[in-house]
C-alpha cells in the first residue's frame, strides 16, 4: 500500500513539474541548488573552518600547558631525587629559612613533627620565597593555613597575617 501512495505521489509531481514553463523550472532548480549548498555549508564545511581558525590558538593554549606540566613534572622529580633529610636537619634549615626570608615578621613554633609559623605582616613574595625554600631544603609540607590579606601602605602591596602549619620529616 505503500509503495503505491508513493508511486501515484510521485506521479502528481512529474506531472506538475511538466506542466510548469521552463523558465519557472530553471528558477526551482536554481532555488534547490541554492537550499543544498547552505545545508551543506552549514552541516559539513562551517563546522570544519571554525575549528580550523582557532586551532592555532588552541594548540598554542595546549603547548603552553604541556609546558607547564613538564616543568612541574622536573621539578616534582627534583624532589623525588633528593637524598632523605633527618628530622633535625629539616628542623635547623626551617628555622634558618625563617630567619633569612621572614625576619621579625614571623615566629616559629614546633611540637613533634608540626611546626606552626605565625605571621604579623609577612610581604607577599618574601613568603612565596619562604615556602619554596621550605619546601626543597627542610621539606616541610604546608598541612594548614589561616592567613589574612592586609592593606599595606599606599605604595606597597598587601601583607598577610595569620599562621602556617607545616608537617616535618618523621623522626
Amino acid at each position: 500500500m505503500r509503495a503505491a501512495a508513493r508511486a501515484e505521489w510521485l506521479q502528481v509531481l512529474r506531472t506538475r513539474w511538466n506542466l510548469l514553463a521552463p523558465r519557472e523550472r530553471a528558477g526551482l532548480v536554481l532555488a534547490g541548488v541554492l537550499v543544498a549548498v547552505a545545508l551543506l555549508w552549514w552541516v559539513l564545511l562551517g563546522p570544519a573552518l571554525a575549528t580550523l581558525r582557532h586551532a592555532e590558538a588552541q594548540h598554542q593554549q595546549l603547548d603552553a600547558r604541556l609546558q607547564a606540566m613538564r616543568s612541574l613534572q622536573s621539578e616534582a622529580m627534583a624532589l623525588q631525587n633528593q637524598p632523605r633529610i633527618t628530622y633535625d636537619d629539616a628542623l635547623r634549615a626551617l628555622e634558618a629559612s625563617v630567619r633569612q626570608r621572614l625576619g621579625a615578621t614571623a615566629q616559629l613554633s614546633v611540637a613533634g613533627e608540626r611546626a606552626t609559623l605565625t605571621l604579623k605582616a609577612a610581604e607577599p613574595e618574601a613568603l612565596a620565597r619562604w615556602l619554596a625554600q621550605a619546601r626543597v631544603n627542610a621539606r616541610a609540607m604546608p598541612a594548614e593555613a589561616r592567613l589574612t590579606r592586609t592593606p599595606g601602605p599606599a605604595t606597597a602591596p598587601a601583607r598577610w597575617d595569620g599562621s602556617l602549619v607545616l608537617t616535618l620529616p618523621a623522626r
